[in-house]
């Protein structure tokens, strides 16, 4: 087995256990937001600089040393096995505008496995611009498809996105997206796969959550292609929600690892 992946595993295991510590209370924070936590926002004094400070269970995001996102640059080339086997179905078009971003969650049936594991899809959402930074460049979007393993765990599987083609799906999700709190609900299936990349070449990481309360012990991959959507698809996200990314973090004494093409 190569070096890199003997030690990125043997930190694999260290943050699985810290995974375990912290979603037992994250339940909620996959939907961005509980009912009665302490408002937050993208600027001001309730902004990601004061998140950590705004209730004891988000201390993380103040302290944490594995938090997330990353500048995308400096990874260890690695080779891992096997790319993440994604396995999205068709899912309603059902979308929450919860005051932070147009979120999407999912019935039970899509899942991707990372490294023998399999996570059932939960809900996937958008962020403008994008939240990792790939050598110190911002994209207009990303998107981030969140998942839980039956033992608790997360991983996040990140998409790029940039000025390009219309996207399929992007075009039905913001068309029925809703301008202000709330959810909008619609007969019609909208299909994740058309917001991955053809080419499958990532970065992988142990990080957090983005959001309240950040808590840590995710495993993140991040496409390294993007996937394009047209300047009217980004605008009109962008009129509902504005900014809605975290400022990039410190990597500290993390691996980042680039694995394929």
């Amino acid at each position: 087995m190569d070096i890199t992946r003997r030690r990125f595993l043997k930190h694999s295991t260290i943050g699985a256990l810290t995974a375990c510590a912290c979603c037992a209370g994250v339940g909620a924070a996959l939907a961005e937001d509980a009912p009665h936590a302490p408002h937050w926002t993208y600027e001001g004094a309730e902004g990601p600089e004061h998140w950590g400070e705004l209730k004891p269970d988000f201390k993380a995001c103040q302290v944490g040393l594995e938090q997330t996102p990353l500048d995308l640059t400096g990874g260890v080339k690695a080779f891992l096995g096997k790319s993440p086997k994604i396995d999205f179905k068709k899912v309603p078009l059902a979308v929450v505008n919860n005051g932070h971003t147009a979120q999407i969650n999912t019935p039970a049936g899509s899942s991707t496995v990372i490294d023998g594991v399999k996570y059932d899809l939960v809900q996937f959402h958008f962020h403008h611009p994008s939240e990792h930074l790939l050598s110190g460049k911002p994209f207009e979007l990303e998107v981030h498809f969140v998942h839980k393993s039956a033992e608790g765990n997360l991983a996040v599987l990140g998409v790029f996105v940039k000025l390009g083609r219309p996207n399929r799906a992007m075009e039905a999700i913001f068309a029925a997206m809703p301008a202000s709190e709330g959810e909008s609900k619609g007969t019609d299936l909208v299909d994740p796969t058309h917001m991955l990349p053809a080419r499958r070449g990532y970065f992988r990481y142990y990080g957090s959550l983005t959001t309240p309360p950040c808590s840590e012990g995710l495993v993140w991959t991040v496409f390294r292609e993007p996937i394009t959507a047209s300047k009217e698809q980004v605008e009109k996200f962008a009129k509902v929600f504005g900014s809605n990314a975290r400022p990039v973090q410190k990597r500290n004494h993390r691996y980042l690892l680039e694995v394929g093409a």
